[in-house]
């Protein structure tokens, strides 16, 4: 039941991949790849292992083990209890506005009912497109920085840019007021690790990249360490559930609302299969988090409730 090379290969292929990608992830560009590279991908060689080793009836109790190990690697067998909170946030890229127009990004916004909504590459190419938008969401007030924007139907008491390295981007920070105390919400857009370059065999952009976004979670650091009280950041982080960076950006802000409370992989960027769009908070609770369905962009909107 045991005996099959194959079977063995494929569940310790799974676990190397899996270990490197979490506990070396970027230090390394091969490391980096993995940690990177789409956890669907571990599960395609799944049905030929198990049907191998159905067939020889060798192994494939080693086969099952590893499938199931890289179902649970691609967030397939995430499950966790759900309930209504009262703080509502969304995060959405909305790809400069090119897949939609005002009244249909209103409608996707609107329709989420959230408290707080954080978008990223909102630099909206289309003339006239910010005001519009803002016309269709009335009771929102608005703060922008380059390439975000936050619209919130709280009380705003300060709000502030923070320039980040390596690209044309800032972190839109919003002390916002909930429940009789402040509330920072930190909207940001990192940059992204060029893979692609990668494959075509420029790696030393790729490194860049790599280094850039490290700079980055430098500053997002600075300012979990210099917020007080109670922390959110969310926006389009471009970084996958896994990894260093991953992991430093959670000690930093606090647990990944979607880990704690969305059910299944959570693909924000569908294309791909992977889940880059992340919302971190410290000091409130999330309840429930879930991709909404939307084709307003190339990404989807993540909607996370807070108590």
């Amino acid at each position: 039941m045991f005996r099959s090379r194959l079977a063995w290969f494929y569940l310790l292929l799974v676990v190397l991949v899996w270990g490197l990608g979490e506990f070396v992830g970027e230090r390394t560009l091969p490391t980096l790849l993995l940690a990177y590279a789409p956890a669907v991908l571990w599960l395609l060689p799944a049905p030929f292992v198990l049907l191998w080793t159905a067939l020889r009836k060798r192994g494939f109790a080693v086969a099952l083990a590893g499938t199931l190990l890289a179902a649970w690697g691609a967030g397939f067998l995430h499950w966790t209890p759900q309930q209504s909170g009262e703080l509502r946030v969304l995060d959405y890229n909305v790809n400069s506005g090119y897949r939609s127009t005002p009244a249909r990004l209103a409608a996707i916004l609107k329709n989420a009912d959230a408290d707080v909504i954080l978008l990223q590459e909102s630099n909206f190419q289309p003339p006239g497109y910010r005001e519009a938008l803002a016309d269709a969401l009335p009771g929102y007030t608005a703060r922008s920085a380059l390439e975000v924007m936050t619209l919130t139907r709280l009380p705003i008491l300060t709000s502030e840019t923070v320039d980040l390295p390596g690209n044309q981007r800032e972190v839109l920070i919003t002390r916002l007021q909930w429940r009789g105390e402040p509330l920072t919400v930190v909207n940001a857009h990192l940059g992204t690790v060029q893979v692609m370059d990668a494959l075509a065999g420029d790696f030393a952009y790729l490194q860049r990249t790599r280094n850039n976004r490290s700079a980055q979670t430098q500053v997002l650091k600075r300012i979990a360490v210099q917020s007080s009280g109670r922390v959110l950041l969310g926006g389009d982080l471009n970084t996958p559930p896994r990894g260093l960076i991953y992991r430093s950006l959670q000690e930093d802000f606090g647990p990944d609302a979607f880990a704690q409370a969305g059910r299944g992989p959570g693909w924000t960027f569908p294309a791909l299969r992977v889940r880059i769009d992340h919302q971190m908070a410290r000091g409130v609770t999330p309840t429930r988090a879930a991709v909404l369905p939307a084709e307003e962009s190339d990404h989807l909107p993540l909607l996370v409730e807070y108590r």
